[in-house]
């Protein structure tokens, strides 16, 4: 008799990954040869002790061995309740039982900088690049399930940030620098409640963190009210929609992302300019993709940077009249000189 649906459901997710990490990592499929020296190559599992990082924990320790992958884990220790280093000593014990090694717990310190939610966000993934770079891992496994996904959609809808925003979280995101491929979320296309159920069939232990149903945070409100007022308005199926609006996004946002990219070399003049005429004749949706990229490539920080900023510089293509430099995150200017677009730091 197989396995529980929720658990074969899991680790057939886990498993798929695994292998796209183990063809990234050797650059042919599974079978083939090892990196050099022989070792086997070491995917790593953030793990937090809430039902959806322990399920995926337990897939990864189950899945690994049998495709030549170290399976290991770590887990955050944000120091933003009480006893949080003992919760984080559990979740190494329990990912230690289910046969990972290596397993730590890193400390972090929360910052202020965009709110508590961004804060802890930014801490989080700077232990786990540290941790990856010092253990070498080939990739990180992310939790993330489609109801996140869903959340991630409609935050971005209500920021109004455009088409990238709501393509949602990508399945494959890079971490520090030079590493574009390090972050993995294999379970984007199965709900919270698989992987819970998945977690009481194996009588796995889980979390559940007092700051996911605090109304405090925006994701929570969005959890516990608005996405369940959308399913009464609406009627089920909302998460499934949402998640598969950000597939649907994210395809169309890389289209244009590669048309700009495309585009950009064709409006600049032979020293490097833009020029605002030949911006002008671009389609909205790229000129404003060339004017983020050169934006951000004068030293604008990207996550700083949102639509109404660039709504304001693209103004100074669309609707001249003398206006005076936009100011941008980064201490960058743009300003109009002569027909050309000026953008430099100040």
């Amino acid at each position: 008799m197989g396995p529980h649906p929720a658990v074969a459901a899991i680790r057939l997710a886990v498993r798929r990954v695994l292998h796209d990490v183990l063809t990234d990592h050797t650059g042919s499929s599974i079978g083939g040869p090892r990196r050099a020296g022989g070792s086997l190559p070491l995917v790593l599992v953030a793990c937090s002790g809430g039902a959806d990082s322990m399920a995926l924990a337990s897939a990864l320790a189950f899945e690994a061995p049998k495709l030549g992958i170290r399976p290991g884990g770590i887990t955050v220790d944000h120091g933003l309740q009480p006893g949080s280093d003992l919760r984080a000593a559990e979740v190494v014990t329990r990912m230690t039982a289910l046969g990972l090694d290596p397993v730590e717990s890193v400390a972090v310190r929360v910052g202020r900088d965009g709110g508590p939610e961004a804060a802890a966000r930014d801490a989080r993934y700077g232990a786990l690049d540290e941790a990856a770079d010092r253990l070498g891992a080939a990739a990180v496994l992310l939790g993330h399930t489609r109801d996140d996904q869903a959340e991630t959609v409609l935050l971005g809808l209500a920021r109004g940030s455009g088409i990238r925003s709501l393509s949602g979280m990508p399945e494959v995101s890079g971490g520090s620098a030079g590493r574009t491929n390090r972050y993995r979320r294999p379970f984007l296309q199965v709900d919270r409640q698989t992987a819970r159920k998945a977690c009481m069939v194996q009588s796995l232990p889980v979390w559940d963190d007092p700051h996911n149903i605090d109304p405090a945070y925006t994701r929570s409100r969005l959890r516990h009210e608005g996405l369940p007022a959308l399913e009464k308005a609406l009627g089920k199926g909302v998460v499934e929609a949402l998640a598969r609006t950000a597939q649907l996004s994210r395809d169309d946002a890389d289209a244009l992302d590669a048309w700009a990219a495309e585009a950009e070399t064709g409006v600049r003049d032979a020293d490097g300019r833009l020029e605002c005429a030949k911006l002008y004749a671009l389609p909205p949706a790229v000129r404003r993709r060339v004017l983020r990229r050169a934006v951000v490539a004068a030293g604008s920080p990207a996550g700083s940077l949102f639509a109404r900023h660039i709504e304001e510089v693209d103004r100074l293509i669309t609707g001249w009249r003398g206006q005076g430099a936009i100011n941008l995150p980064g201490r960058v200017e743009a300003q109009r000189q002569g027909g050309r677009l000026v953008i430099r730091q100040g």
